[in-house]
């Protein structure tokens, strides 16, 4: 019986690997040097903390979720979102008691039982931070920041960022309001699920895709209008602190997001050489989840954004090179028999200082060199008769085509030398 992967799902094949870790590479790096640090959680809570935190009523609870019984009879379901995981971890492991402000990054598996679509899958990753402790602007612009600088980094630089906001205790309520009162009198022309959140939460409406509701609440009241001046201060403190760090931002009246908890900044990034399906990924501010998570009331902000969609931006636009994520190291070509011995020796001394493959096969040299050049070697060592007798190697660059033959020990010394130049040459 032949198997295949379930609908929704992707396999990740040794070809595409490589830029998968180049990726995450660079995203902890980066999150690194903003000063967060890496934690994880299971890939499956109580289902109740999802209910609770991401809302009811929205499509990711209503219908998408993975949920299943325990052999108790506990409700448990897969991770839809990472937030709501992050907060109970925040929480049960009292990172908040020392005071200050935390800042932690992730990357990991998620799961949503949806239509499956270009760069969307039904398992998918995601890469996100959190920031606990602080409620100023200041720490909204710093996770854009960082996720911009990501984004740049890999070569997409024409980026759209749009800026919204939802209000908060003060102003959101008096809103929801208006926007009910409005909202009454389409009750004919909205579609069942809008119906629904009219009298649960009225501005997931301007979430809906279906062409009738958005022609329905194009003019419908928007929040910006009814902002406090709290509210107003924070968004537009946000929006100053973008355009200060070279990040140019577009005011979005209806952005909502797709979950519950958030609360005043919401914002997206898109790239729109993606056509329809442009959003890389988004965030906001969500001042009360860590305290409905049992936790002391703590300001809360952060942004996750879909791998998969990432990669293909990345591999549509052809920003970033094979020579850019694929391993620079060292490829061994054994070409006799009796190789393996010298082979082993020569790579455990130059795994010290860089990625290093043996090819045991036995195949011919061209075949051999042209599996390194696959793999994105830097150098190829070749090792026959002569160089097993003389205690030597001959060394190739894969890059320029010119090799030299050279004793084992000045073989580890000019590669040592070639890293500590291109380190040189990268800044680190």
């Amino acid at each position: 019986m032949k198997f295949q992967r379930p609908r929704g799902t992707n396999d990740l094949t040794p070809e595409q690997s490589p830029l998968w870790r180049y990726l995450r590479h660079l995203f902890e790096q980066i999150s690194t040097q903003f000063g967060y640090v890496g934690v994880d959680t299971p890939v499956f809570e109580r289902t109740e903390l999802f209910t609770r935190t991401v809302g009811e009523d929205t499509d990711v609870v209503a219908k998408e979720m993975y949920t299943f019984a325990d052999r108790k009879g506990r409700s448990l379901s897969l991770r839809p979102e990472a937030t709501a995981g992050v907060v109970r971890l925040v929480v049960e492991n009292s990172l908040l008691a020392s005071g200050g402000t935390h800042r932690l990054c992730y990357w990991g598996p998620m799961f949503r039982y949806d239509r499956p679509q270009a760069g969307r899958y039904r398992q998918f990753h995601q890469l996100g931070v959190e920031a606990f402790g602080t409620g100023g602007a200041a720490l909204d612009a710093e996770t854009i920041e960082l996720f911009v600088t990501l984004l740049r980094e890999v070569g997409l630089s024409d980026l759209k960022v749009t800026l919204g906001s939802v209000g908060d205790d003060a102003c959101r309520p008096g809103y929801i309001e208006i926007l009910r009162k409005f909202l009454a009198g389409k009750g004919d022309v909205l579609c069942k699920t809008c119906l629904t959140r009219t009298g649960s939460n009225p501005l997931r409406v301007f979430d809906c895709k279906v062409p009738g509701c958005r022609e329905a609440i194009a003019d419908a009241p928007k929040i910006l209008d009814h902002l406090c001046d709290d509210c107003r201060t924070h968004m537009d403190h946000v929006g100053e602190l973008l355009q200060t760090a070279g990040i140019s931002v577009e005011i979005d009246p209806s952005l909502v997001r797709g979950l519950d908890y958030y609360t005043r900044t919401v914002y997206e990034v898109h790239y729109p050489s993606l056509g329809a399906q442009s959003a890389l990924g988004g965030g906001g501010r969500y001042d009360g989840l860590v305290e409905q998570c049992g936790g002391p009331a703590t300001p809360a902000v952060g942004f996750s954004a879909g791998i998969e969609r990432l990669i293909l931006a990345i591999q549509s636009e052809g920003t970033l090179s094979e020579k850019d994520w694929k391993s620079r190291g060292a490829y061994l070509c054994l070409m006799c028999a009796g190789a393996e011995a010298a082979g082993g020796r020569i790579a455990a001394h130059l795994r010290e200082a860089m990625p290093v493959e043996v090819d045991y096969t036995g195949r011919g040299l061209k075949a051999q060199l042209k599996t390194a050049n696959n793999r994105g070697a830097r150098f190829a060592i070749l090792l026959g008769e002569d160089e097993i007798a003389n205690r030597t190697a001959t060394l190739k660059d894969l890059d320029s085509g010119e090799q030299k033959v050279l004793s084992e020990e000045q073989l580890l010394t000019l590669i040592k030398t070639w890293i500590a130049g291109e380190t040189r040459q990268s800044g680190l």
